[in-house]
């Protein structure tokens, strides 16, 4: 499945701050094109499945094996037994399937599911993606199914603020991370901007409250505009 950019040149956003949370997994739902097989990671991304619409025929698929899974349930729809990959409730829409672990891992490995979104620490210009482990001594490793989905889905979206909490920019030029994947992401969703990554570098699709000019001087990255 083809994933098209709709915008024709860079836009900048600059009457505004950064994105709320809400706000970016509204941006990365709009981006899933209709129809489409997806698995949403543990966090953050999950909550791209409140974003949907019902018209979008999108089928969503968590690694603890189920199709067709719906939004975040929410007061009486809770039922502790019916949970995503992150152990958060949620709804069955008509037509949801149930399966084993192993078939789950089946459908991420063989190729099966158009778009994942996972969280990261960080993402390389030409697309390597480090989201399981910051290599600190205390720091506790867990990559779960990320690197299925990494190499198993067509199209690997990642979700996450462009900057860490000591300023650092989480998009580099290469990741000093363990990594979970190489050259595995096509698009990073941040706060800040929304970038294509791949084989030949950083494009800034659309900013957030900063302009071109102001992510260049703040990312040690070459960075394209469209």
């Amino acid at each position: 499945m083809s994933i098209a950019v709709a915008a024709t040149q860079t836009l900048e956003h600059l009457d505004r701050g950064p994105l709320s949370k809400d706000e970016l997994a509204a941006l990365v739902a709009r981006d899933i094109p209709q129809g489409s097989y997806v698995n949403l990671g543990i966090g953050q991304p999950t909550t791209v499945a409140d974003h949907l619409s019902a018209d979008s025929g999108v089928v969503l698929h968590t690694e603890n094996g189920m199709l067709g899974m719906g939004r975040a349930a929410q007061g009486d729809e809770i039922d502790p037994d019916l949970i995503n990959a992150g152990k958060v409730p949620v709804t069955e829409p008509p037509g949801a399937a149930y399966f084993h672990h192993a078939d789950s891992f089946a459908m991420m490995r063989g190729g099966h599911l158009d778009v994942c979104v996972l969280g990261a620490f960080q993402v390389s210009a030409t697309g390597d993606l480090a989201n399981w482990h910051t290599g600190a001594p205390d720091a506790i490793p867990a990559v779960g199914g990320a690197m299925d989905l990494a190499i198993g889905a067509k199209d690997v979206f990642v979700m996450m603020t462009l900057f860490a909490k000591d300023g650092t920019a989480k998009l580099v030029s290469e990741c000093t991370y363990p990594l979970t994947g190489v050259g595995c992401v096509s698009r990073v969703y941040t706060d800040r901007a929304l970038f294509l990554v791949g084989a030949d570098g950083a494009t800034v699709v659309e900013t957030f409250g900063m302009s071109v000019e102001e992510l260049d001087e703040r990312l040690d990255i070459d960075l394209r505009t469209l």
